[in-house]
């Protein structure tokens, strides 16, 4: 059994990308449902379904490539709040990932976003992870 939910998420895709799988299949639940909509919104993924086939629901994710090289887009995707040692940070102090050009995942009491939309509505949160 594993405690950290997101962790498994961020690293079922991790591992499906550097294996060069085309989609990965995920457990469901709403938050991570919200990450998946992110990566979507920010162009790191293709495409994503959420199936409620089973009683807890499965969201397919396609993968993204880049087309002449066949790389991974997601370079890397890290998780930076544990369940063991929570990383919160104030609407000063929000990360930024590779100076603007990678995403840090936050969630905030306005919902799941990026650092960027929470600078802008002067929100912090709970630092889920980064992704570039």
């Amino acid at each position: 059994m594993f405690t950290d939910p997101i962790a498994d998420y961020l690293t079922r895709v991790r591992n499906a990308s550097s294996a060069g799988h085309r989609v990965v299949e995920i457990p469901a639940s709403n938050l991570k449902k919200e990450i998946t909509k992110i990566l979507f919104d920010q162009g790191y993924i293709l495409s994503y379904k959420f199936e409620d086939k089973t009683v807890q629901g499965i969201i397919k994710i396609a993968l993204k490539y880049d087309k002449n090289t066949k790389e991974p887009v997601i370079k890397r995707i890290q998780r930076i709040s544990k369940p063991g040692l929570r990383k919160y940070a104030g609407s000063d102090d929000l990360p930024r990932v590779l100076n603007g050009l990678g995403v840090a995942i936050v969630s905030t009491s306005h919902g799941v976003m990026t650092s960027k939309q929470a600078a802008r509505d002067n929100v912090g949160g709970e630092v889920l992870c980064y992704v570039y």
